[in-house]
Parts: structure tokens; C-alpha cells; sequence
């Protein structure tokens, strides 16, 4: 039985329930002892010493249990991790990558993409509407969980207040591998709907190297000029990589 199926089939399963406690009994037959002691056991371990205490393929069988709650996944999570390397790039893998691997269906992928949104929604918590130059280091953490696995070039603007509190953050352009298209008067248009005082720039390179390019810095300085001329501040242009990423004004690019 395929995993959507399956994961149909016993969705279906309580409708069939009677008040004696058959579904129960059903849910019994169909799930192996093996399987429930090594879930229990995983459980509790994570329970007692949290992530810190799983490796990598562990804590994705976690995940994957909710899936696929019927069958043993762990030769799936190595499978995921081998593909893709490590817990990161698998929960941020872009849903056609991750159904290209043998097992993975629309219950995995929802799992997987669910663990994903959440992280993102409570690493921004951490930064929309505080100040962003004394709380650097967690927009920098936000800014890595959001883009530093994508696949492809996203340019993102932060929107800051005249108190340099975070009013806006907004994806402005989706690219390809090594490009994304940026419109410098796009930018100031949204700034002064959102009445912000000054912006801080952020796009990622899919390559894993933040090494701006010429067409980085000649793209910024459009945006500097533009935004002077509004008496917007540009405070700075970060670019991502996979574990590292490069501040313009810390190199003196800005």
C-alpha cells in the first residue's frame, strides 16, 4: 500500500469505531510491538534530553512517525539524509526535491513543511517589531532559517521605523540559481507605504559562498542612491550563505 493510501485509509479508520473500543483493537493488529517499543523508546529519549541527545536520523523518524504511523521509517530518514544532507536541508528541501525521493508523498511533505513554517514563524517573532541594530545576532539567525538552504535567489527587505524598529519584512524578488531580478523603485515605493525611515537588504547565494558579485554591489549602490534621495537609510546589504554570511558595510561595499 503506498503511503498516501495508507495514510487515507486509516484517517478513515475512527468512522468505524464502535463505542467497545474496535478501533483500537484495529489499530493494535495493524501496528507491529517492534515498532511501538522502538517509537516509545525514541520518544522518551527525546522527552528526557531533548534534541541534543538524537542524532540527526532520530529526530527525523520523529517527524516521520506522524506520517507514516504504521511502518518502520527509519530506513526513510537515512534515505532523506543521504540525498540530502543533513536535518536542515531535508525540512527546508522545496516539495518537488523532496518528492523525488523514493517514499515520499503528500503526508511526508506536509510534515516536513510544517516543521519548516514553524521554525521560520518563531525565529521572526524574535525580530518583527523589536529593534534590529540591538538584536543583531537574532536577525541574523532569522535571516539563515529562511534562506540559507533555498535552492534558488530570494532578495528580502527589512523595513525599519525611524527608531530602527522592524515594521516590514518582505520577499521583493524570487530568482534562479546564481540571479535574482531587483527594482530599486519597487523598493522606495514600498517603503514609503510603510512610511519606513530605513531598510536593511538581504538576499542568499544557493551556492553556499556569500561572496557578493558585481552585479551585488552595482544593484546596492542603484538602491543607496535611490534611497538617499528619499532621506531613506540603507543600513546595510547581507548577503547569505549556507553557514556564513557578509555584511556590505563590514566589508566597505556600502
Amino acid at each position: 500500500m503506498s503511503e498516501d493510501r495508507q495514510y487515507f485509509e486509516e484517517a478513515r479508520l475512527p468512522l468505524f469505531a464502535d463505542a467497545t473500543g474496535a478501533f483500537a483493537s484495529m489499530t493494535a493488529q495493524k501496528t507491529p510491538s517492534y515498532l511501538k517499543d522502538h517509537r516509545q523508546r525514541l520518544r522518551a529519549r527525546f522527552l528526557s534530553g531533548g534534541a541534543a541527545a538524537m542524532p540527526d536520523y532520530e529526530l527525523l523518524e520523529l517527524v516521520l512517525f506522524r506520517a507514516i504511523p504504521r511502518q518502520d521509517v527509519k530506513p526513510l530518514a537515512h534515505r532523506l539524509l543521504a540525498e540530502l544532507g543533513d536535518f536542515n536541508r531535508v525540512v527546508s528541501a522545496s516539495p518537488a526535491r523532496l518528492r523525488a525521493v523514493e517514499g515520499v508523498g503528500d503526508a511526508v511533505i506536509t510534515e516536513l513543511k510544517l516543521i519548516e513554517a514553524c521554525a521560520q514563524r518563531m525565529a521572526r517573532a524574535r525580530v518583527i517589531n523589536r529593534p534590529v541594530l540591538s538584536g543583531w545576532t537574532a536577525v541574523l539567525d532569522y535571516c539563515h532559517t529562511t534562506m540559507s538552504h533555498r535552492e534558488t535567489e530570494q532578495f528580502r527587505i527589512l523595513f525599519l521605523d525611524r527608531k530602527n524598529v522592524l515594521i516590514a519584512d518582505e520577499a521583493q524578488g524570487e530568482g534562479t540559481v546564481d540571479h535574482v531580478p531587483v527594482y530599486p523603485r519597487e523598493i522606495m515605493r514600498r517603503a514609503l507605504e510603510l512610511n519606513a525611515s530605513a531598510l536593511l537588504l538581504v538576499h542568499n547565494h544557493p551556492s553556499g559562498d556569500p561572496t557578493p558579485s558585481e552585479a551585488d554591489i552595482a544593484m546596492t549602490q542603484q538602491i543607496r542612491i535611490a534611497a538617499d534621495a528619499l532621506s531613506i537609510t540603507l543600513h546595510d546589504h547581507i548577503v547569505i550563505g549556507k553557514s556564513c554570511e557578509i555584511s556590505f558595510r563590514a566589508e566597505g561595499l556600502l
